[in-house]
């Protein structure tokens, strides 16, 4: 194996092992949460599920995919 390969891939774990260390010693800081306030946005209303809209469109991606396979000849 060519020595340059041995030195980087060397180098590499070496980098790896060094930041995990790190990582133990310095722990990486906690940040407290915010506290939760009434949302100051109003939501939109939930849209009513629709059936008709959700069978078109699989509808539609069944044919685009029976097009992709080339089923219709």
């Amino acid at each position: 194996m060519d020595k340059k390969k041995i030195s980087a891939a060397l180098a590499a774990v070496a980098m790896y092992i060094k930041t995990q260390e790190e990582a133990v010693v310095y722990p990486a800081p906690v940040i407290p949460e915010p506290e939760t306030e009434p949302a100051l946005i109003p939501q939109p209303a939930a849209q009513p599920f629709n059936v008709w809209a959700i069978s078109g469109r699989q509808a539609h991606m069944q044919a685009n995919a029976m097009m992709q396979l080339r089923m219709f000849k």
